[in-house]
């Protein structure tokens, strides 16, 4: 069996892009809300763990005109997105990086990407961190970007309460039933990740907990523009 890198979810990539949307409710929706989060005078954007390159599309059909780099670890995905940006005309406006954001967040010179971006953004990998890595990576986001510069992360949030993870359970299985999807057919999809840099399984944060470490890295207001349940959309601005 391949090597799975956390985030990359799936053992054949081609699986990821269809198979993610049959796993997390309003997936497009979520990153649609990134998009319409980013100021209409965002010309260079940062995407971190940029997967299949889905979020990057997204923002590049909003903002032709703009720059992204995308960082993410894991090569299978990277060329997966290359291709999919370079097929919507978009390559001269995208810049793939392998590289694992949290050495970034250490070593920021290692990877000479330069900072005073106007955006970050991020969709379903920061997870994956243990939280004073979050922190840390929040701390390196918030001093990469512009004056005024913007965050946005749409990832899976730790439940509050015991009674609150069963009705988020209980709200994702009657989603997937109402689309006709059946979860054991995905599930059989999936690959078994291990341990890559500083990144593992799951270890979700609260949504509080994770606005205050926002709050903490220096970004003046924070908010949550979006929710489903155990999914959020949530970042804010210096």
């Amino acid at each position: 069996m391949q090597q799975l890198f956390p985030g990359e979810v799936f053992a054949d990539t081609a699986d990821f892009d269809s198979g993610i949307r049959q796993l997390l409710p309003r997936y497009d929706e979520m990153l649609e809300v990134i998009t319409r989060c980013l100021p209409s005078t965002t010309r260079r954007i940062l995407d971190l763990g940029c997967g299949t390159g889905e979020v990057s599309l997204k923002i590049l059909n909003r903002f032709p005109d703009a720059q992204v780099i995308a960082l993410d670890y894991s090569p299978r995905m990277l060329q997966f997105a290359q291709d999919k940006i370079t097929a919507a005309g978009y390559q001269k406006q995208w810049t793939g990086v392998q590289a694992d954001f949290g050495d970034w967040a250490n070593n920021p010179e290692k990877l000479n990407i330069g900072s005073k971006f106007d955006a970050c953004v991020s969709s379903l990998a920061i997870h994956h961190l243990q939280h004073e890595m979050k922190l840390q990576l929040f701390q390196r986001i918030a001093v990469s970007l512009n004056q005024e510069g913007c965050f946005w992360n749409a990832d899976p949030v730790l439940p509050e309460s015991p009674t609150l993870a069963e009705v988020y359970q209980v709200a994702r299985e009657e989603w997937a039933a109402q689309q006709g999807t059946n979860l054991t057919e995905v599930r059989a999809k999936l690959g078994t990740s291990t341990t890559q840099g500083h990144s593992s399984q799951d270890q979700l944060a609260t949504l509080d907990a994770q606005l205050q470490m926002l709050t903490t890295a220096g970004f003046n207001i924070v908010a949550v523009p979006w929710k489903y349940y155990g999914l959020a959309v949530f970042g804010g601005w210096l």
